[in-house]
């Protein structure tokens, strides 16, 4: 196997590291198995936070290896089952971990789904993205239409699918789909610094602000704010809600 996933911990902060020279990063269904299953341990050992980053230089996440998609598609052998796609989204969104890509470098097909799939993400100017499938034959799919959509709009996802084209972080946080453009050189370090500030937070709090803003945005407004009102009663009665809150108190009542 020529990839590789490095994995260091910062207090309740995982990093993930990927790295593929051998396929340029390209995600062959071994990989991405490993993947998920690496997320899936770093949450179940008490990681708050995860952070996904690249040990290729100019490469973030790329799109599957087409050998494993067109092994699959006939019925012949891959390098892994490749349910760890769907296990990566899973993990990625999963209610009890805040998730992060730091992109530096090229992020396309699943790689960029993966992106797509992180709550936050953090890019350097040099970072560009690109939904390549329709020059493959293929249409998308895991979030490459339904998750870019949500994040940059419905006529930019149709423009990069439609088209295949790379597109440039600096426009896709325009549209809304980065989340923060740093200077070249700063992702990972400032991916850390969030991730570590978010970890001292809540988790009652995080959690539940996961599951306001996930289903929500799908639901119509007054079902949407029934299910918020409904969460919100389940955190604020937990005892760091009640810590926190006379923590505040106290510091309104010494102005």
């Amino acid at each position: 196997m020529s990839f590789s996933i490095d994995t260091s911990w910062s207090g309740k902060v995982a990093v993930l590291t990927f790295r593929d020279a051998g396929r340029n990063n390209r995600i062959c269904w071994a990989a991405v198995d490993a993947l998920g299953a690496t997320l899936k341990e770093c949450r179940e050992a008490g990681a708050r936070a995860v952070i996904l980053a690249s040990g290729l230089e100019g490469h973030w996440l790329e799109h599957a290896w087409l050998v494993d998609l067109m092994s699959g598609a006939q019925g012949g052998e891959q390098t892994g089952s490749g349910a760890g796609w769907f296990t990566v989204q899973k993990e990625l969104t999963h209610e009890d971990v805040v998730s992060i890509a730091a992109i530096a470098g090229s992020a396309s097909g699943g790689g960029a789904e993966i992106a797509w799939a992180c709550d936050i993400r953090i890019a350097e100017p040099q970072a560009c993205f690109a939904q390549p499938e329709v020059n493959m034959g293929l249409t998308t799919g895991i979030g490459g239409c339904s998750r870019l959509a949500r994040l940059a709009g419905r006529a930019a996802a149709l423009d990069m699918v439609l088209t295949g084209s790379v597109v440039s972080a600096e426009r896709l946080y325009d549209l809304g789909a980065i989340t923060r453009l740093v200077p070249q050189g700063e992702a990972l370090d400032q991916a850390l610094t969030l991730a570590l500030q978010m970890a001292e937070k809540s988790a009652d709090a995080l959690s539940g602000l996961k599951k306001i803003l996930v289903p929500g945005c799908d639901l119509p407004l007054d079902e949407a704010l029934r299910h918020e009102q409904s969460v919100f009663q389940s955190v604020v009665v937990t005892e760091r809600a009640l810590s926190d809150m006379r923590s505040v108190q106290s510091g309104y009542d010494e102005t």
